[in-house]
């Protein structure tokens, strides 16, 4: 071949290495801007189905990590005022929660609500150290939009998780910027994704004396805005039921914005029998009374969260006792998983043992939020969850009686711009109604439904 011929095949290679470099670096590019941006059918077309080929627990703790170190998108827009929410004296940013059983750990907690949520709750939580039950253990019902999980309160404990929680709340620098404080000159791909070199430290330390000059800033908190909840539970060896969820508020009374006592997963043996009357009347009299005793101010709320498989009987029963004045609580979380398995399940999994949620529990959980807000006479706030991928799904629970609302299953599916998208549709749905803000839309279905029987 002759040196002509060689120098032209070595400039073809120099380019199609130059355009590879381009075209890698441009699909690189955006898929980056789309993960940043959280790009709705970047995630339901790409990302959320390579998570899938990974086994479900696998791929839960992948987002785990990623939600802790914050490697998530955070929303483009800010809520709006129509969601803000006010309950037992706090403040939720907005009124979509996500539910207990995602980050069972606590590790997490600010890395979730940086995605969008209002609040977050963590656990179930048990007192001592438990692994759960044997793998596998959480199934996808990829036809059915649904989950089934029989994790059986995996818990690090509560000294492990108090230990995360704590430092979590004292993680606030009262001087100065915290180590992990990053300039404005980062990469827009990378913010809040990893430290600084000490070099840049030093820059943004420069930046902020500036900063407080021209903002007269005191302090910059490194926690994301949001509500935190600690869901309890007990060890499923442990004599002394009541006993554990007395010790968890105890523990977590100082450091929880509320608290929950769940007496309603299906996966620990005996734990559902709580809900009956007397149990539940002697649990919820020891574990207010242990709140009740707290020194902190203001003292959390404390809920309980039961299942969507009760009967006439059992809710009308629960109904009295949440009601009753010696063992009133600050709310209901309705509901939690179902046991139930609905003939038009489809996936190869729907004879899997454990809880039920997702799409099929729906319709449900809907029922039960209703009949919850019938029995309580609006009374009893009510934290709706079960089934809620849609701004219209979520509205529905709202318009039911809920006051606020939880989501987990939808996470599995669409990733974090779901939060975004419910919240949204939500909005929208408000404004359609002629509602300014969402306490005006609160079991409005039951009123408008008493003002029908009573005009007859």
């Amino acid at each position: 071949m002759d040196p002509k011929s060689n120098a032209v095949n070595g400039k073809f290679w120099v380019q199609l290495k130059q355009a590879a470099v381009i075209v890698n670096g441009g699909v690189l590019l955006f898929a980056g801007i789309n993960l940043y941006k959280g790009s709705e059918k970047f995630y339901d077309d790409i990302v959320m189905p390579i998570f899938q080929l990974f086994s479900p627990e696998t791929s839960h703790n992948i987002s785990i990590k990623l939600a802790k170190y914050k490697i998530v998108p955070r929303p483009q827009k800010p809520d709006p005022p129509s969601l803000q929410s006010k309950l037992w004296g706090r403040n939720f940013p907005n009124p979509l929660g996500l539910a207990a059983g995602y980050d069972k750990q606590g590790e997490a907690v600010d890395g979730l609500l940086k995605m969008g949520f209002g609040f977050v709750e963590v656990g179930s939580v048990t007192p001592e150290p438990q692994p759960g039950n044997p793998k596998p253990r959480l199934f996808r019902l990829t036809e059915d939009r649904a989950v089934i999980n029989r994790f059986g309160f995996n818990s690090d404990g509560h000294e492990i998780v108090y230990s995360r929680l704590n430092q979590r709340k004292n993680h606030m620098e009262t001087e100065g910027m915290p180590a992990t404080y990053l300039g404005e000159k980062r990469n827009m791909l990378n913010v809040n994704f990893w430290t600084e070199t000490e070099e840049e430290r030093n820059k943004s330390f420069k930046e902020l004396h500036w900063l407080k000059v021209l903002n007269k800033r005191k302090h910059l908190k490194t926690k994301d805005d949001g509500i935190l909840g600690v869901n309890l539970g007990k060890n499923k060896t442990s004599p002394n039921a009541v006993g554990d969820y007395v010790k968890g508020v105890h523990k977590f009374g100082n450091i929880a914005d509320y608290l929950v006592v769940n007496v309603s997963s299906p996966n620990t043996p005996g734990l559902r029998s709580m809900q009956k009357r007397e149990e539940l009347s002697n649990l919820l009299f020891e574990v207010l009374e242990a709140r009740n005793k707290l020194t902190v101010s203001p003292k959390p709320p404390l809920l309980i969260k039961i299942a969507p498989d009760l009967n006439e009987e059992e809710k009308k029963d629960i109904a009295a006792v949440v009601l009753n004045p010696k063992t009133r609580v600050d709310g209901l979380i309705v509901s939690n998983t179902t046991v139930s398995r609905p003939d038009s399940l489809q996936s190869k999994h729907k004879t899997e043992v454990g809880g039920l949620s997702g799409a099929p529990l729906t319709a449900k959980s809907l029922e039960t939020i209703r009949d919850m807000y019938a029995l309580t006479k609006g009374e009893m706030p009510i934290v709706g969850v079960g089934g809620v991928s849609t701004g219209q799904e979520a509205y529905n629970k709202i318009k039911a009686g809920a006051s606020l609302i939880q989501m987990y299953t939808a996470l599995v599916y669409h990733g974090p711009p779901v939060i975004g998208k419910i919240k949204r549709e939500m909005d929208e749905l408000l404004r359609h109604d002629g509602f300014s803000h969402i306490s005006e839309a609160v079991g409005i279905e039951a009123q408008s439904q008493k003002a029908i029987g009573s005009s007859k």
